[in-house]
């Protein structure tokens, strides 16, 4: 039988505007469950309408009284990322909440975004970068908390530098490494900005362990025809509860590094279990390669030169 997890308490977030990507499915759409239910207003910026309506209609299943609703959001397509951003922002609400969730993980051969980015550093990383920067007017109305979503894939590996969009050599699980290193790095260097520059957010990461979500299943439109051995064995020990999680555990270090008062910017959460693959949700060391600061400057200013977007640059105090 799978084990029971202690789940943790979503204070009232009544009053609070959400905005979580990759929500459709998977972790995202649990997340967005849990702050609809507690009060928030979410906004879903999908792909997909029709999969983003199914979504919703099991949010408002669970909890009727739910605030939700969908905004257009391709993560690969960088007038995409723009044209949500100026949609929020014509609506001109603060935002409180951003999860930088969805992601896309191992096609098994080089794919390329709109604006010929690798797939997964291009999606991962460089649209959350992007989405972020472009909302930073109404994070910072809204004093907000960002959460962006890693994986224990950024345990090891290390950022291409010589050639970030993997031309020479593709390797997926490698590429996939480097995009989940690069939000770790970018989330824990976002709260340091803030922090420098006075923007009045934080940021912080998190990581769902291993969990049975369709990052690995088959998606055709990502050349993947059939579910991957790994998501079946997956799948299998979550039925278990040997070592990982079922989704709904996976949900859990986000949501408490998103809405726990007691989850700080600049900090890192994760299941505590074995391995930290499953369990319940806690503080957790950064990994290796996200402790290095200069690579994450670094990083953070190859990223504006490749979107064409810039954050403020701090003021000097005299």
């Amino acid at each position: 039988m799978p084990r029971t997890l202690p789940d943790i308490t979503v204070p009232d977030l009544s009053g609070r505007l959400a905005v979580v990507t990759g929500g459709s499915d998977g972790i995202g759409l649990g997340l967005a469950g849990r702050l609809a239910a507690a009060g928030a207003e979410v906004v879903l910026p999908v792909r997909d309408r029709a999969k983003g309506a199914a979504a919703v209609e099991r949010i408002r299943a669970a909890a009727p009284e739910a605030r939700v609703s969908l905004r257009d959001l391709d993560l690969s397509s960088l007038e995409s990322v723009e044209a949500l951003a100026a949609t929020l922002a014509a609506e001109g609400r603060p935002i409180h909440l951003l999860v930088n969730n969805a992601g896309v993980m191992t096609p098994p051969d080089r794919r390329e975004t709109e604006d010929g980015f690798e797939l997964q550093f291009g999606t991962n990383h460089l649209g959350h970068f992007a989405l972020t920067a472009r909302l930073l007017p109404l994070l910072r109305a809204g004093s907000a908390r960002v959460t962006s979503q890693t994986s224990i894939a950024a345990r090891s590996g290390g950022i291409h530098w010589d050639d970030l969009a993997w031309r020479a050599r593709y390797r997926g699980s490698a590429a996939y490494s480097q995009s989940k290193i690069a939000v770790l790095l970018f989330g824990l260097e976002l709260d340091r900005r803030s922090r420098a520059a006075g923007w009045g957010i934080s940021s912080n990461v998190a990581h769902p362990g291993v969990a049975p979500t369709n990052l690995l299943a088959a998606q055709p439109g990502m050349g993947r025809q059939r579910d991957t051995a790994g998501v079946k064995v997956v799948r299998r020990l979550a039925r278990t509860g040997i070592l990982v999680n079922q989704v709904e555990g996976g949900v859990l270090p986000a949501l408490y590094a998103a809405v726990d008062p007691a989850a700080l910017g600049g900090r890192f959460y994760g299941p505590k279990g074995p391995l930290h693959l499953g369990g319940a949700p806690a503080e957790q060391e950064v990994y290796r390669p996200g402790r290095d600061e200069a690579a994450a400057r670094r990083l953070w200013e190859v990223s504006e030169e490749l979107v064409s977007v810039h954050y403020p640059t701090p003021t000097p105090t005299r």
